[in-house]
């Protein structure tokens, strides 16, 4: 069974850190491109950082380059997103995404909740 399980959400105070954390068992890791993706009620899902498999390149939304890093340990099966200098406007349902491109698949968490407030 593929899983995807994310961690390290919370109550933060405007300017502090967390992070997040997404245990994949069920499919080669190694293999899979990984991201987070985040959603606010009543606005669409959007991309907020990405990883190639070997964690050789990243991608940042533009709203958070510059706050937050993506990363992972392919010896663990796990993929991290550090987030500093955190902002109201990050409040959001987090979730973990794996793509093996050459196999078109594209597996999901269940998302975490993160929540930015004084």
């Amino acid at each position: 069974q593929v899983q995807l399980v994310e961690s390290g959400g919370g109550l933060v105070q405007p300017g502090g850190s967390l992070r997040l954390s997404c245990a994949a068992s069920g499919f080669p890791f190694s293999n899979y491109a990984m991201s987070w993706h985040r959603q606010a009620p009543g606005k669409e899902r959007e991309l907020v950082a990405a990883i190639t498999s070997t964690g050789g390149s990243t991608n940042y939304a533009d709203s958070v380059k510059g706050r937050f890093t993506i990363s992972r340990d392919n010896a663990k099966n796990t993929v991290y997103l550090q987030m500093n200098s955190l902002k109201p406007e990050d409040t959001a349902v987090y979730y973990c995404n794996a793509v093996r491109r050459v196999l078109r698949n594209d597996y999901w968490g269940q998302g975490t909740q993160v929540t930015v407030s004084s």
